[in-house]
């Protein structure tokens, strides 16, 4: 007779919003995250947390605001990502942002810069790497 196995409890979501800040030239976004939260210092794609009740567009909107004073003109949702990090389990709605008013500027003291393919700055976060595949795939 086996031993029966218990299910592990599932880990919670967290449901981020990311922003894919793309110019008409090509060259796209990526952010450095700031002391003090986990990966530190690994480059990213800008976004964050949706709050309850909030949809995509709303929490996209309201996180580029806060960390790079932007206001978002244009985006679409462009593709979802489910990561597990040891310290959350996240499904990322990535959103092209093609237009925007406001030059963007690290409100948090964050690093940030426009890049082209294949990315220049190190260390990349790990569920950054899929979105440059998709990115140079285009």
């Amino acid at each position: 007779m086996t031993g029966a196995v218990e299910p592990t409890p599932a880990r919670p979501v967290t449901e981020v919003a990311v922003g894919v800040l793309v110019q008409p030239d090509g060259r796209y976004l990526l952010a450095q995250r700031p002391a003090g939260k986990p990966y530190e210092g690994y480059w990213e794609f800008p976004g964050g947390k949706l709050e309850p009740g909030e949809s995509v567009e709303a929490a996209l909107a309201r996180e580029l605001h806060e960390e790079l004073g932007i206001d978002v003109q244009a985006s679409h949702r462009w593709h979802t990502l489910e990561h597990d990090y040891p310290h959350a389990y996240v499904r990322l709605y990535f959103c092209k942002v093609t237009a925007w008013t406001g030059e963007p500027h690290g409100r948090e003291g964050q690093a940030f810069v426009w890049q082209t393919l294949p990315a220049d700055v190190a260390p990349l976060l790990p569920a950054t790497i899929p979105v440059l595949e998709w990115l140079a795939a285009e």
